[in-house]
């Protein structure tokens, strides 16, 4: 009898899980990084949640000479994530049916990494911790943000 209640919990629970509305996609592969910044994962593109890559007019001071950053940018997120898997957690969807993504490398979130090492800017509603993590690299002449060293 006891066995009977337990199988018929196992099947109502089942069906119960079945129904229930699907979470948001959680991507685990090996990525690569397109020239725009964003990453693709399993076929999915994703945008990294909270921050933007800069597009390759911006440049970067130097003490040599002024550099294109755009394509630093993505190359140093290439160098970081590659050839390792990363975790993705979905935030949201855009309309062109790419997704804005938490995503990590051995538990490092990837956006706080681009904007510690100076190579995004946070969007305006990203959490005050990438804001900080900006205003730091931004301080520090990291990345995007150089400064000129030396006489000009």
């Amino acid at each position: 009898m006891q066995t009977s209640i337990r199988f018929l919990f196992l099947v109502i629970l089942s069906l119960v899980s079945l129904s229930a509305p699907l979470q948001a996609k959680d991507l685990s592969s090996y990525a690569f990084v397109s020239e725009d910044g964003s990453l693709e994962v399993s076929r999915q593109k994703i945008w990294l949640y909270g921050i933007y890559i800069p597009t390759t007019d911006r440049t970067c001071r130097t003490y040599q000479i002024p550099v294109i950053c755009g394509p630093r940018a993505t190359l140093a997120l290439e160098f970081k994530i590659r050839p390792h898997f990363i975790e993705c957690e979905e935030r949201g969807e855009n309309e062109d049916g790419s997704i804005t993504a938490l995503c990590r490398l051995k538990g490092e979130d990837l956006s706080a990494w681009m904007l510690q090492e100076g190579w995004a800017v946070a969007l305006p509603d990203a959490p005050f911790e990438y804001q900080m993590l900006e205003k730091i690299a931004r301080a520090r002449g990291r990345g995007i943000w150089g400064k000129v060293i030396g006489p000009p």
